[in-house]
């Protein structure tokens, strides 16, 4: 299978009905252990992935400032090291 010079591929119809790609609709593009996965937009685990995703980023931006700036970097890792 060849990249044309605009990035385009044709995916066998074969393979777009084994995983639910039908005519005109999104699929979405990620990078899984180095390579390149396409799957349709509306596949549940991408959007189970999605959610666990936006729940972490949503935890770590409700932790922003609250740290100790008092504490260096080797007090840190001494005191989760030393347990």
């Amino acid at each position: 299978m060849r990249v044309t010079s605009k990035g385009q591929v044709t995916i066998p119809r074969d393979l777009r009905e084994l995983v639910g790609i039908e005519p005109n609709s999104e699929v979405v593009f990620t990078v899984e252990n180095g390579k390149l996965v396409v799957a349709p937009k509306n596949d549940p685990l991408h959007e189970q992935e999605r959610q666990r995703l936006d729940g972490f980023m949503a935890t770590l931006r409700r932790l922003e400032g609250t740290g100790d700036p008092s504490i260096d970097a080797d007090a840190l890792m001494g005191m989760t090291r030393d347990r």
